[in-house]
C-alpha cells in the first residue's frame, strides 16, 4: 500500500513528514485545503487501493464494539467503501488538473471506479454483502449518493456490465422494509437515484420519506428522527442531507409529489438546514472542540456534513461568511485528527471520536461505519479557486465570545 502520509494525521500534514499534498500548499494557494486534501487522501488511501485490487475484505482487519449485536460481520465491508465514496465524491468529480492535488485525486478516482466495479461482481473476493442483512439498506444510500453526486465522474466512466449489476443490486434492496426513522430516507435515496438515472423508481418511498421528515420537524432547525427527539448529530449524518438531495432530484426531474411542490419543499428544507448549521458553527469552541453527544458519536467529523453541503452548493446563510465556516471547520478537524490513535498502523480507521475509544462504539458500530467522517469534507468539491479557500479566515462565533469581542446574538428563527 502506498504511504501517503508519515506519523499522525496532524503530525504528518502539518509539517512533520512530507505529505504528497501538504507540499504542495503554497502552489495551490491555500494551507487549509492542502491540509484537508492530505487529510482526506489518508482516509481513502487505504480503501480504495485495496478495494481496487480485490483484496479489502483479506487486509481489513475488523474491529468490532464490545456492544456489537452480532450481525454478519460482512456488513462492515459496504459501509466502509459506500460511506467513504460519498462524502469523497465532490472531490473526485473536480476537473483533471496537473496540480499534486490533482494528480492524486485522478489516481484515488481510477481506484474508485475499479471498486465500484468489484463491489457488485459476484467472482471479486470484494463482492459486497448486498443480500440477507438488512444494514445493506443504510449503505447502499451512500454507495448510490457518491453517484448522484458526481455522476459524471463515477457512473458515466462504468461499463455497462457493472451499471446492470449495480442497478440491480440496488433495486434488490425493496426487499428491505425500513422502519419508521432515518432509514426511511436510506429507501428514498436509492429510488431517487434510480429515477436520476432515467430507471423506474418507486414514488411511495420518496415521498413517505419526504412527508416523514416534514412531521418529524421540531422548530428552529432541528428534526427528529422519528417519533422520539434525540439530542445528537443525525440531523447532520442523514436526515438534511438526504432530504435536500433527494428534493434537489424530485426539483429536477419534475417528479410528482402528492400535495406540494417540490421546489417549495426544496427551498424550505434548505432554509432549516442553513438554521440548523447556524447551531453546528455555535458550538465549535475556541479550540475547535465541539459537545460528545448523541449516539454514533464515533462518526467524528461528519456531524458537519450540513455546513460542507452548504458551502459546496454556495449555500451558506450571511450568518455564515465562508472564511468564518472554512476557519471553523479548520480547528474542528485539526481537533479531532491531532489526536494518536484514529489510525490503526495499516492507517484505517478505529473505532473512536478522537482517538482510539473502542468503548464509545454503539451496538452496531465496527470500524467500516467510521469512514461516514468522509461526509465532514464536502467542501473540498469546491475547487482550489473558489471564494471558499481565497476568502480571509475569520473567528467563529465562539471564538469571538471568548476573546471578548462582538458576535452575534441568537434567536429562534420560523420556518
Amino acid at each position: 500500500m502506498r504511504t501517503v502520509v508519515a506519523g499522525s494525521a496532524a503530525g504528518g500534514l502539518l509539517g512533520a513528514g512530507p505529505g504528497t499534498l501538504a507540499a504542495d500548499a503554497n502552489a495551490a494557494g491555500s494551507a487549509d485545503r492542502a491540509y484537508m486534501a492530505g487529510l482526506l487522501q489518508r482516509i481513502a488511501e487505504p480503501v480504495l487501493s485495496n478495494m481496487s485490487r480485490g483484496e479489502l475484505r483479506n487486509n481489513f482487519a475488523l474491529e468490532l464494539s464490545p456492544t456489537w449485536d452480532k450481525r454478519d460481520q460482512r456488513v462492515a465491508y459496504m459501509e466502509c467503501f459506500a460511506r467513504l465514496i460519498s462524502g469523497m465524491a465532490p472531490w473526485l468529480g473536480l476537473p483533471e488538473s496537473g496540480t499534486a492535488e490533482g494528480r492524486e485525486r485522478k489516481r484515488l478516482r481510477q481506484m474508485a471506479l475499479q471498486s465500484y466495479a468489484n463491489s457488485v461482481d459476484p467472482k471479486s473476493p470484494d463482492y459486497l454483502l448486498w443480500k440477507g442483512q438488512g444494514q445493506a439498506l443504510v449503505d447502499s444510500a451512500y454507495f448510490t449518493n457518491a453517484l448522484m453526486r458526481t455522476p459524471h465522474a463515477l457512473w458515466d466512466p462504468l461499463d455497462a456490465i457493472t451499471k446492470r449489476r449495480i442497478i440491480a443490486e440496488v433495486k434488490g434492496l425493496r426487499r428491505v422494509d425500513p422502519p419508521y426513522t432515518n432509514w426511511l430516507l436510506f429507501a428514498a435515496m436509492n429510488e431517487a437515484w434510480l429515477l436520476s438515472i432515467g430507471e423506474e423508481s418507486d414514488p411511495i418511498r420518496i415521498n413517505l420519506a419526504v412527508r416523514k421528515v416534514n412531521e418529524w420537524y421540531m422548530g428552529d432547525g432541528w428534526i427528529k428522527d422519528g417519533e422520539t427527539f434525540h439530542f445528537d448529530y443525525y440531523s447532520s449524518f442523514v436526515m438534511y442531507p438526504m432530504l435536500v438531495e433527494i428534493l434537489e432530484v424530485l426539483v429536477r426531474f419534475k417528479a410528482p409529489f402528492w400535495g406540494a411542490k417540490p421546489a417549495e419543499l426544496l427551498a424550505q428544507s434548505v432554509r432549516r438546514m442553513q438554521r440548523f448549521g447556524e447551531h453546528l458553527e455555535r458550538f465549535v469552541s475556541p479550540g475547535g472542540t465541539f459537545p460528545p453527544v448523541g449516539r454514533s458519536l464515533t462518526y467524528r467529523t461528519a456531524a458537519f456534513q450540513p455546513l460542507g453541503l452548504l458551502a459546496w452548493r454556495k449555500q451558506l446563510p450571511a450568518s455564515l461568511p465562508e472564511g468564518q465556516v472554512r476557519a471553523a471547520m479548520q480547528a474542528v478537524h485539526k481537533a479531532v485528527w491531532s489526536a494518536p490513535g484514529n489510525f490503526t498502523r495499516d492507517d484505517f480507521l478505529t473505532i473512536g471520536f478522537v482517538g482510539h475509544q473502542p468503548e464509545l462504539g454503539d451496538w452496531y458500530s465496527n470500524n467500516g461505519s467510521m469512514y461516514i467522517t468522509s461526509e465532514g469534507f464536502l467542501a473540498l468539491g469546491l475547487p482550489e479557486t473558489d471564494s471558499y479557500w481565497s476568502a480571509p479566515a475569520q473567528d467563529w462565533t465562539q471564538k469571538k465570545a471568548f476573546s471578548g469581542g462582538k458576535f452575534p446574538k441568537d434567536y429562534p428563527v420560523k420556518y
